[in-house]
């Protein structure tokens, strides 16, 4: 993938994080690509850097040369060829009801500067792939050929000009393939202005749109926590108390990933001010002795020297001895749910979900390999990843603004 930024730059299979790798690997396993036309999409440099991936990540056997002849010598896939087909045969099903229908809703529901846009799409792919004759059309539509032939050239001087911005997303989208458009946008807007390009946020919605690139929402949600314990619980001091700078608060929750050695459990400890992940630990177990690790390198990671206040579930790892000896040989508040109510430690929850729905999509092969994805997905939202609720600044941004 190109990075806008700079001409052909020679890489090495270092320069491309596993998320991406994976996501390729996937592409092409599902059918979407061949891994030549991925190596050309993407603009991965290298005659066989993709095929080394399919063969060191896929789920399927890439060992055999031919496999990969067969379908080089198309220019799709059998998955291609048949999606192909299917639209054709919905659209010569359809084509006749939609256009009656799209003429007649827009009429009533959408008033005339839709039905002009959708018409007149409509009117030019008709005449271009020469199935109606155009003035005919234009006559029966309230239209002129020469004010339809001046809304294309408008249209595809239009298309010239935001010719930059896919290469833009796609950069950006290989480090956090679901980043909402939002935060995109921000993250864009200084190439958008370097290059003169006019496009605001809500243009580069419909943008996405029509390319087919907006990202969808997806929820999941699994119990980890076992809050019925004999053990000691603290009671919540975040009721009535917001954060107010760095490390004043520090949030704890586990969560669960899969791969395909089976389920790990990733313990996360976060700043609640900056929203940066402090410390991490990916296990095969829920033990106290392995959620201790996250919190040690919070505090290992730690940058200023006022109070902190540590705030979790009513888990046992968390109510353990152990656990609550570290908080106490750092002078760290304990504070914890009342109860089970995942609402009263929602902003662990949302690193958890942005974690799973945003850097996390492919299943790894083993934990190994789901660890470096782990390190290189909690780098890249530290460091690269805006927040609205920091007004588009990063984690670390926000973390280390006042010490510095």
């Amino acid at each position: 993938m190109r990075n806008p930024d700079k001409q052909r730059v020679k890489r090495t299979q270092r320069d491309y994080t596993l998320g991406f790798k994976l996501a390729v690997v996937a592409q092409v396993e599902k059918g979407d690509f061949t891994y030549k036309q991925a190596q050309k999409h993407f603009g991965i440099q290298g005659r066989s850097t993709v095929l080394v991936w399919l063969r060191k990540h896929g789920k399927l056997d890439w060992s055999e040369p031919l496999m990969h002849s067969l379908m080089s010598q198309s220019n799709e896939t059998p998955a291609q060829k048949i999606k192909r087909l299917e639209r054709a045969l919905a659209d010569a099903e359809l084509k006749i009801d939609v256009l009656e229908e799209v003429v007649t809703r827009v009429d009533n529901e959408c008033g005339s500067k839709l039905q002009k846009k959708v018409l007149r799409q409509a009117l030019w792919a008709g005449k271009v792939e020469k199935r109606r004759k155009l003035a005919r059309c234009c006559r029966l539509f309230g239209f002129t050929p020469q004010g339809l032939y001046q809304w294309v050239k408008r249209f595809n001087d239009k298309q010239q000009r935001l010719m930059p911005v896919k290469d833009m997303v796609l950069y950006w989208r290989q480090y956090m393939p679901r980043i909402g458009t939002r935060k995109l946008y921000q993250l864009m807007k200084p190439e958008l202005d370097k290059l003169g390009i006019k496009l605001g946020r809500d243009g580069l919605f419909d943008y996405l749109r029509a390319e087919g690139m907006l990202v969808k929402p997806k929820r999941s949600y699994t119990k980890t926590t076992d809050s019925r314990h004999w053990m000691k619980k603290h009671p919540n001091l975040l009721k009535d108390y917001q954060p107010q700078q760095a490390e004043d608060v520090l949030v704890s929750d586990i969560t669960y990933v899969k791969s395909d050695a089976g389920t790990h459990y990733l313990s996360l400890t976060t700043d609640a001010y900056s929203r940066k992940i402090m410390g991490y630990e990916l296990s095969d177990e829920m033990k106290a002795t392995d959620v201790v690790k996250a919190l040690n390198m919070s505090i290992k990671h730690k940058y200023y020297n006022h109070p902190m206040i540590h705030h979790s579930d009513r888990g046992v790892q968390y109510c353990s001895e152990e656990y609550q000896a570290v908080l106490r040989n750092h002078n760290i508040t304990p504070s914890m749910t009342d109860g089970y109510d995942c609402y009263q430690n929602a902003l662990a929850e949302r690193i958890n979900g942005i974690l799973k729905q945003e850097f996390l999509l492919h299943q790894c092969k083993n934990r190994r390999e789901l660890k470096q994805l782990v390190d290189e997905s909690i780098y890249i939202y530290n460091e690269m990843r805006p927040h609205l609720s920091l007004g588009m600044k990063t984690p670390n941004q926000v973390h280390y603004e006042k010490g510095r």
